[in-house]
């Protein structure tokens, strides 16, 4: 019976790590292509430049990332949950390299782990093009290079910011729920409570996503024992994650609520900008296609004075058209898959975020730093949109060249306004 469960054991943990990394030689070459061109890119801003982590400034430096009050306390409770966990590891391993300094070594591994999380999540990307949707391998790899130069992934790529890790965690969540029901097979508790721990602890709101995949287990509303098991895998998550968190908060529950509260009024105001403005140029737009840029007067409170950038809107009808070419491939996939349940898992958790963003405005003045709660979705909707015209070749051959036509007009843009970033970053943060 031992040798039983051992052999059992070592299978789950191969499984694990053919799921998470590299499994193939094809996998393991795109891996080290997407860590040495982002690795670059960081490793240049973290030696170069003090934006990554700069004590003196708390939050906003750009983009509204609050990548010092991440780092060192994980950020607030209410929105963090159990952020202060993960970030302490990250914290002390960076203080590992830059012997407890906060220095350009400990920007340079911060930006490092962040760019191993980003270049993980794109090589699961490719595995659930290629092992759920089974795509060609020319098309997977378009929509792979597309998604890789999405203003989301080149800012999170050397970010330390709880979007990067949630972004990771959230798509390897979506294809390990694929591989399951693709096999028609129940996710276990365990590896439901840990994908609440992971991604609702990093950003709460997220931990609602977990659950979505269950309303398409097999026969799971047919079976009154089926429905009351799912319910009971819930519970044992819900329950281990509530304690967790009440253990932060030393079970002062009520603090939560009522920070929270604070936070829903503080980020659902008004402002200047149409809401429909900021929906299309920031939600939408702002976490795929760089729009211009706006630098404003910040302090930390404390009498040092710094610059921050933002995003403006889009000042042409051009990215305006761009937005709206992707959105109708992704409005256009959803209605011809309809009927496919992991396309339906995909679109339910995007509505979450439009619920949130769109509808109750919660942070929807800088909701292009959101993105990496649910841009995964437009690559892997592209993705199905190509496999319901596996069989037309017209119009297959229309989705192709039209995704090269947003490709080369998505890196040509990022790459102009990105060094408009650097031009920021030469100017304020050397």
């Amino acid at each position: 019976m031992p040798k039983f469960f051992t052999l059992v054991f070592k299978q789950k943990i191969t499984d694990f790590f053919k799921t998470v990394f590299p499994s193939t030689k094809f996998e393991l070459l795109l891996f080290i292509i997407f860590i040495t061109v982002y690795g670059i890119l960081g490793s240049f801003i973290a030696l170069n430049y003090r934006i990554i982590f700069d004590d003196r400034i708390p939050w906003d430096a750009y983009f509204s990332f609050d990548n010092r009050a991440i780092v060192m306390t994980g950020g607030g409770f209410e929105r963090h949950p159990l952020a202060n966990y993960y970030f302490d590891w990250i914290r002390e391993f960076a203080y590992l390299f830059s012997g407890g300094k906060k220095d350009e070594t400990f920007r340079l591994v911060l930006a490092w782990c962040s760019n191993f999380a980003i270049s993980l999540s794109l090589i699961q990307i490719y595995k659930y093009l290629n092992n759920i949707v089974r795509l060609p391998k020319k098309i997977s790899l378009l929509i792979l290079f597309f998604f890789a130069s999405f203003s989301t992934n080149i800012l999170l790529s050397f970010t330390p910011e709880t979007y990067t890790y949630t972004l990771f965690f959230l798509i390897l969540f979506n294809y390990y729920a694929a591989l399951k029901l693709k096999k028609e097979q129940k996710i276990p508790a365990a590896a439901l409570t840990l994908a609440v721990v992971s991604v609702g602890g990093l950003t709460v709101t997220n931990a609602v996503k977990i659950y979505i995949p269950l309303l398409f287990e097999n026969k799971i509303f047919r079976s009154w024992k089926k429905l009351g098991l799912a319910f009971l895998r819930v519970l044992i998550s819900v329950a281990v994650f509530a304690l967790l968190f009440l253990n932060r908060l030393n079970f002062n529950y009520m603090n939560f609520f009522n920070k929270s509260g604070e936070q829903l009024e503080k980020f659902s105001k008004p402002r200047v900008t149409p809401v429909w403005d900021m929906i299309s140029s920031w939600f939408f737009g702002g976490n795929i296609l760089f729009p211009g840029f706006v630098i404003r007067d910040y302090h930390n409170k404390k009498g040092f004075e710094y610059k921050a950038l933002f995003m403006d809107v889009y000042n042409s009808w051009i990215p305006y058209v761009f937005v709206a070419a992707v959105l109708l491939l992704v409005v256009w996939s959803y209605i011809k898959n309809f009927k496919n349940k992991f396309v339906q898992i995909l679109m339910i958790s995007f509505l979450v975020d439009i619920i949130i963003h769109c509808v109750l405005k919660f942070g929807l003045h800088t909701s292009y730093i959101y993105g990496g709660h649910f841009v995964f979705v437009f690559p892997m909707l592209i993705g199905w949109l190509f496999h319901s015209y596996r069989n037309s070749p017209k119009t297959l051959s229309f989705l192709y060249a039209s995704l090269w036509v947003l490709f080369s007009f998505l890196v040509l843009n990022n790459i102009v306004r990105f060094q408009e970033f650097f031009d920021f970053l030469t100017a304020y943060y050397q």
